[in-house]
């Protein structure tokens, strides 16, 4: 049985994200961020009976879905709430779970990620930060001007339409941080964090303008927003599909722990 999940069935839920919670991260960190129902975001669960386990979830966050199963689950009944959603722009997850619903609905773009994962600070992440001061701190406030950057990014293309007001969320919350530096009166480059929580943080939207490459102002950045992550005892996961962007990942300490997929409508 699928149905909509509510706070009554948050400890059930939790027990079965943390069972994987690197690859759960969004979901955990949006339930502690923002409890279990918001205008934006509201989760299904499918349990054998009311108050039970719960063997698998779908979360919407605006119009970005995320499933999670741990072994069989009802995929035809969750690509059903899926299909049925007028504001489904794409879903995402584990390649091994959302890879399964390939075969029940149509999507028009698919992308497959590395999913890769940092633990704990070391003398690769010391030497690679930029001194604190180097990148400015984002306010909501500067929005748009971030955006302005990653909507020139090939790699971004096909983000759902509602990522001003994701990001704007975000930093309005708390819930992540975004880094950037200013050059010429444009975003020369920047990287965000997403769905923080008590134990980790999501590194995203790595971006530099084409005319700012080569400066090694990407590896600097990355290294900064994870250096400040760490030292506050939150391990960082992010997943990558650029090999060269991966090898600067690798030399900062992050390390391969599975695959995710991204499946747009």
């Amino acid at each position: 049985m699928i149905r909509k999940l509510n706070e009554a069935d948050r400890a059930p839920l939790m027990t079965l994200l943390q069972q994987n919670p690197a690859i759960n991260l969004y979901i955990i960190g949006d339930v502690e961020n923002f409890g279990m129902e918001q205008p934006f975001m509201e989760l299904w669960g499918e349990t054998d009976e009311p108050g039970g386990p719960v063997k698998a979830v779908m979360m919407r966050y605006y119009g970005s879905y995320i499933c999670y199963a741990d072994g069989p689950f009802d995929v035809e009944g969750f690509a059903e709430l899926l299909s049925a959603a007028d504001n489904a722009d794409m879903l995402s997850g584990s390649t091994e779970v959302v890879g399964q619903f390939s075969k029940i609905i149509s999507f028009s773009t698919e992308k497959h990620m590395y999913f890769a994962e940092l633990k704990s600070l070391n003398e690769r992440i010391y030497a690679a930060a930029s001194p604190p001061g180097e990148f400015q701190t984002a306010a909501p406030q500067d929005v748009e001007d971030i955006c302005s950057l990653t909507d020139q990014i090939v790699e971004f293309s096909g983000s759902s339409a509602d990522s001003r007001q994701s990001l704007h969320t975000t930093l309005e919350t708390g819930t992540g941080r975004t880094y950037f530096m200013t050059k010429n009166g444009q975003t020369a480059v920047t990287a965000s964090t997403a769905a923080e929580n008590s134990m980790s943080a999501m590194v995203i939207a790595v971006a530099t303008h084409p005319d700012y490459r080569g400066q090694g102002l990407a590896t600097r950045v990355v290294a900064r927003l994870c250096a400040d992550v760490l030292a506050e005892g939150k391990s960082l996961c992010l997943f990558y599909n650029n090999p060269k962007a991966g090898l600067i990942y690798k030399k900062l300490g992050f390390s391969d722990i599975g695959t995710w997929s991204m499946l747009y409508l």
